[in-house]
């Protein structure tokens, strides 16, 4: 039998520091995308207190979000999908979804049609994503058990 999840906090401001935060690969990183978005609740709020973190193959980092729910990472193009694991008050676990940089990837296939949109991020440049989280209400984002 599982033990039960316990939640104390959030302590991730000053409980979870990262020297890199969100800043995977250099400045001028040969293939280097921007990821940025808000995290919002239900209600459409913005969640000023969540942490967010990816992961690639050698590449990691973590980013909290600002006062209105902002985040940023700099980071390597993926070859697929980047994985996003959300942690934020409330959740008991933190949350995994993945962002797509284009909507043509096969797995997409798979994911109800009225909610892949928000496995996929908009791009807004050369380099830049746009991908917003949105925890649970009418638009939530797909999560993922991991």
């Amino acid at each position: 039998m599982l033990t039960p999840s316990q939640t104390l906090g959030p302590f991730f401001s000053h409980a979870l520091p990262y020297a890199e935060g969100p800043f995977c690969v250099p400045e001028g990183h040969p293939g280097a995308i921007e990821l940025r978005g808000r995290v919002t609740d239900g209600a459409g709020e913005p969640v000023p207190d969540a942490l967010l973190e990816i992961c690639q193959p050698g590449l990691f980092g973590r980013c909290p979000t600002a006062p209105d729910g902002s985040y940023h990472f700099r980071t390597a193009r993926p070859e697929t999908y980047l994985p996003l694991l959300i942690f934020a008050r409330g959740l008991l676990k933190p949350v995994w979804t993945r962002v797509h940089l284009t909507p043509d990837d096969r797995f997409l296939d798979e994911v109800d049609e009225s909610r892949r949109a928000t496995l996929v991020a908009t791009r807004e440049g050369e380099a830049v994503y746009r991908f917003d989280v949105r925890l649970q209400g009418a638009g939530e984002t797909v999560f993922f058990a991991i």
